[in-house]
């Protein structure tokens, strides 16, 4: 799904995210996760020169963000969310198909991610855009009770050009 072809509002942008918008990035994330990440976890992003980007609608709210790291050959999606009313809309495919794109550009290899078990609309989309589990990651992420499990998922980009995908 490109950005053009999403729901409601007339135009829709992708930017590159900047500082200013991490109190808003920072909201939609608490409202999207028990465990959300700080604003100092974003910042450290930021400055550490990881790639991250928002879809807005036509006011320049944020509706969509995400951020990845590239490390040698390989892309990183270390995040994506979008706001709560804006889920399942298609934004979040969009943003993915974004991060393939870029990936693509870059000429790496591989996208891989970690998802929480229990994320099953996160990793209906992964399975959707081509991504496959590679492994489990025993208590990997802080739960209401304990820790819970990440599926380590994985996009093989080599794979998309050999079977012709346009992703």
């Amino acid at each position: 799904m490109a950005l053009s072809e999403l729901p409601s509002e007339s135009h829709i942008t992708l930017r590159k995210m900047t500082v200013a918008d991490l109190t808003a990035v920072s909201t939609i994330e608490k409202q999207s996760t028990l465990f959300p990440w700080t604003v100092k976890h974003f910042e450290d992003c930021l400055k550490a020169g990881h790639e991250a980007w928002v879809i807005c609608d036509n006011e320049d709210h944020i509706i969509s963000f995400t951020i990845v790291q590239k490390v040698v050959d390989e892309l990183h999606l270390l995040n994506i969310c979008v706001q709560l009313q804006h889920q399942g809309q298609g934004y979040g495919k969009a943003m993915l198909n974004h991060v393939v794109q870029f990936a693509k550009e870059l000429g790496s290899v591989l996208i891989v991610l970690e998802v929480r078990c229990s994320n099953t609309k996160a990793q209906s989309l992964y399975t959707q855009a081509g991504f496959n589990e590679m492994s489990v990651r025993r208590d990997y992420y802080p739960a209401e009770e304990g820790r819970e499990d990440a599926i380590l998922m994985g996009l093989d980009l080599r794979l998309l050009s050999l079977f012709g995908a346009s992703s």
